[in-house]
């Protein structure tokens, strides 16, 4: 049987599409993996076959379709500008659909699996009369939001396949925690979460716990206020922190460990294989990653998450919506250090936080919840099955 994985979004994306995709292929299938042309290499590295169907970004496509705005995540469903997100997205799909189809002529797929944003997967299925997997790969995808507007830009193209609406997918999985997927929501195949990040040589101290004391990983993204400026928080929460009796692991580019590791005092500054390492820490302070979160979710870690971009980015609504679900299921806190308290000190404010979630064991219990619940779901290589019935029906 051949599948044809089609991706649309960032790395996490496509590192989350890797364990289903690496399943099916050790169950003995055919898998190649379509990927547009920023995350190639991305792809490449996950070590499946790869193909380029478009070598535009996603923000060409937001350009396009919300002048003047480019890729955005407004706070609230149902937003103008949600809508506007789902046009772009399709107009990806119909830029990506006339390669998948010059593909399909030579490697005919008999199932199409796209990524929950990938409306070119949902066309070539139309197209090639195959059967159509979606799959929400984490936490805080917005598919009531982006999905009426992916279907107003494609109804031209879907009135001329003869498809009422956007094509009802034959098999929907989802990897969110069936405790934290809203409820609006429609009814999905659950599937269970299995880290995948790129990796290197293990170090002892990356998989084994300190002893008698406790651990708190500290990791932010490129736009992160706390390694834009690191002296706005981050010397001041280690030591913080280290008064707490506490390890801190920061995972920092190599630039940022060169330059500030100096400045940090008692913590690791670095590389940190949050797969590995998630199952060794006591809490986490992150900027809301999909992966991240779910990664930490997955080990029962308490998150403190701090979706907070610098000024001069707008908000963005999937690291918030995660946030949001973390803290109203109690195993977590989001906090917004310079809105919430302008007075005191990032820092300050961040690690008194911390001192919260370590003392009350609240925190901890909701999440290994989570983790057990996570544990239980099925696994990739469970849902191949599904995969192979759909292509002999």
């Amino acid at each position: 049987m051949k599948i044809l994985f089609i991706t649309t979004g960032s790395q996490a994306t496509y590192y989350a599409t890797a364990p289903l995709a690496t399943a099916a292929r050790n169950a003995g299938h055919q898998v190649m993996l379509a990927a547009h042309e920023p995350w190639v290499e991305t792809a490449e590295a996950i070590g499946l076959p790869t193909f380029c169907y478009t070598v535009d970004p996603i923000r060409h496509f937001m350009r396009i379709t919300n002048p003047g705005k480019g890729l955005r995540f407004p706070r609230e469903l149902g937003d103008e500008e949600m809508f506007g997100q789902g046009r772009g997205f399709a107009q990806m799909g119909l830029a990506g659909v006339t390669s998948l189809l010059e593909l399909a002529k030579d490697w005919t797929p008999d199932v199409v699996v796209g990524s929950s944003q990938s409306y070119a997967a949902m066309l070539l299925a139309a197209h090639l009369k195959v059967p159509y997997v979606r799959h929400v790969e984490y936490l805080g995808i917005p598919l009531t939001g982006i999905d009426p507007g992916a279907e107003a830009e494609l109804r031209p193209e879907l009135e001329r396949l003869g498809v009422d609406g956007l094509l009802k997918p034959d098999l929907l999985l989802d990897s969110t925690p069936p405790s934290l997927r809203p409820a609006h929501d429609p009814a999905a195949q659950s599937m269970r979460w299995i880290p995948s990040n790129p990796q290197r040589r293990l170090e002892r101290w990356m998989y084994t716990r300190p002893e008698g004391r406790r651990r708190v990983v500290i990791t932010s993204g490129f736009r992160s206020l706390m390694f834009r400026d690191p002296g706005w928080t981050m010397p001041l929460l280690v030591g913080e922190l280290n008064k707490l009796g506490a390890e801190v692991l920061i995972a920092a580019s190599p630039g940022a460990a060169e330059r500030f590791g100096s400045e940090l005092g008692d913590a690791r500054v670095g590389w940190i294989p949050i797969d590995v390492a998630a199952a060794t820490c006591d809490l986490a302070v992150h900027h809301g990653g999909a992966t991240t979160a779910t990664s930490l979710m997955a080990n029962g870690v308490p998150q403190l998450v701090i979706p907070e971009n610098p000024p001069e980015f707008p908000p963005n609504y999937h690291r918030e919506a995660i946030a949001r679900a973390i803290t109203d299921f109690g195993a977590g806190r989001t906090l917004w250090p310079q809105a919430q308290e302008p007075d005191k000190a990032p820092g300050a404010v961040i690690a008194a936080a911390c001192r919260e979630l370590l003392e009350n064991p609240g925190y901890t219990e909701r999440t290994q919840f989570l983790a057990k619940e996570i544990a239980t779901l099925p696994t990739p290589a469970d849902i191949v099955p599904q995969l192979e019935a759909l292509a002999s029906r």
